[in-house]
């Protein structure tokens, strides 16, 4: 028998989730292709470890961009590379599969994400919306008549949703998430330092000292790159308090979605949010009191969920193992 997969096909990593088995792969959605014989050389972490830094003829690809399929022949590509690796094929069966998308997503783009996992190796594909499939992963029980509300802070994107009876009642996700945040911080250095840093270098000053709130000034990184004027390799010193300055817009963003969400939420269900708080997860969840920042603004207590980076994918588990009991009755 195939063993059923969930799979958090994000814009910056891809997690599969073995039904039995937990978390099995969590990898970064990178595709290293040969531009010449447009032959795939590599995936996953290997194919990470090239971007910004391959000869001409080899081209680190992000198959996915905002939470949505960029490139198809690539995404299935990955997808096909991921699930042969798993080993979950039965002999004559295929495993079903669950992907996670997020909420306004168009109809041809959830088509698209369906055709990739069928053509991948997948048995039935079935879709659910990012924040439901997180919810779920971070422990809160959306299936009861109460309000839950999620922000899931992503690669690509941001998904904010109030759940309740195991349905999304009123959401929004934009494409603001980690890669904005990462392009941001590399704007704000080339602006005040004249320095020239690359995509990874961008994402390692907001992985260590990435802060929204009061950050503390006295934490600070080296940062190597080179500089704009001479041209030359340089190092600078940058401190959390210039992240947090870099990041200062698209967090608002963020808050301003949130607050559209709430405004439109039922009454009933926006009382329950007062006594329940909103569940932070998604990679964005990692950034320093992010969760001080979100109740400053929305006046509304905000708890961080146990393993943001892994809400998805175990949410995912919880919600296979749902449809095969359904299948069982």
């Amino acid at each position: 028998m195939a063993k059923d997969i969930g799979i958090d096909l994000g814009t910056a990593n891809v997690l599969i989730n073995v039904m039995d088995k937990g978390i099995v792969l969590n990898e970064p959605s990178v595709v290293a292709i040969d531009t010449k014989t447009k032959k795939v050389l590599a995936v996953g972490s290997e194919a990470y470890s090239m971007v910004g830094r391959t000869p001409g003829n080899i081209l680190a690809v992000r198959p996915l961009k905002d939470g949505v399929i960029a490139d198809f022949d690539m995404t299935e590509a990955m997808l096909a590379y991921f699930i042969n690796k798993l080993n979950v094929k039965g002999f004559l069966s295929k495993p079903n599969i669950l992907i996670c998308c997020p909420t306004n997503i168009t109809s041809i783009e959830q088509k698209a994400i369906v055709e990739a996992a069928e053509k991948s190796g997948g048995g039935r594909v079935f879709l659910e919306f990012e924040p439901k499939v997180a919810a779920v992963g971070a422990g809160m029980d959306i299936f009861q008549p109460r309000g839950n509300m999620v922000i899931d802070i992503g690669g690509g994107t941001s998904d904010i949703a109030v759940l309740s009876m195991g349905e999304v009642v009123t959401s929004r996700s934009l494409r603001l998430a980690g890669d904005r945040m990462n392009a941001e911080i590399a704007a704000y250095v080339k602006r005040k330092h004249n320095l020239l840093i690359g995509e990874h270098t961008a994402e390692t000053i907001k992985l260590k000292i990435g802060s929204v709130w009061h950050a503390d000034a006295s934490e600070q990184l080296e940062v190597r790159g080179r500089d704009i004027v001479g041209g030359l390799p340089v190092s600078i010193t940058i401190g959390a308090d210039e992240v947090e300055l870099a990041l200062h817009e698209t967090m608002m963003a963020i808050v301003a979605a949130a607050k559209e969400v709430l405004e439109v939420t039922p009454p009933e269900l926006a009382g329950d949010i007062i006594d329940r708080g909103i569940m932070l997860t998604g990679g964005g969840a990692l950034l320093r009191n992010i969760a001080n920042l979100f109740s400053e603004h929305l006046k509304v207590p905000v708890v961080l969920a146990e393993k943001p980076l892994d809400a998805v994918a175990l949410g995912t588990g919880v919600l296979l193992e749902n449809i095969a009991q359904k299948r069982a009755h």
